[in-house]
């Protein structure tokens, strides 16, 4: 999806949802990470997180964009727009869309985890990183730990 398609489909879901026009610019913005989009309260532009239509698909973006949107539309008729506000929170109940992103982390890979063992209560830890053992010891008990192995978790 490129930039029009997305603002075309912006515009849309404004009209379908809200049966109010969007009269502003909605574009991807490869700098979002760990949000799905952004409402600009000065410029009530939109920006949208590239990822999340490739790694979690279109039915997500979608729900992302009418929650930005019941933001925008809030915010321009001077009703609550904050997340703690109840007209944002019945207004986004009422147009179906995402509260939260789903986590992206279930798609990323692994991390590796090394693996010890207590010699004297026998607890398994994992740790993603390697550690001296003979200068730590077992929380629960102040045994000594010895390496099993490294492992994918």
């Amino acid at each position: 999806m490129n930039q029009k398609e997305l603002q075309q489909l912006v515009e849309s879901i404004s009209m379908e949802y809200f049966q109010k026009p969007f009269n502003h610019e909605a574009v991807f913005n490869k700098r979002l990470r760990t949000t799905g989009g952004r409402y600009h309260l000065k410029t009530h532009h939109l920006d949208f997180n590239p990822a999340i239509s490739d790694e979690l698909g279109d039915e997500v973006l979608i729900g992302i964009i009418k929650h930005e949107l019941c933001h925008y539309h809030l915010h321009l008729e001077g009703k609550g727009h904050q997340h703690k506000d109840k007209a944002f929170k019945d207004l986004l109940k009422e147009v179906g869309g995402l509260r939260f992103v789903p986590s992206r982390k279930e798609k990323q890979q692994m991390t590796p985890l090394w693996q010890y063992r207590c010699g004297q209560c026998g607890i398994v830890v994992g740790r993603k990183r390697r550690f001296n053992t003979e200068k730590y010891v077992c929380s629960s008990c102040r045994g000594s730990f010895t390496l099993i192995g490294k492992r994918t978790a």
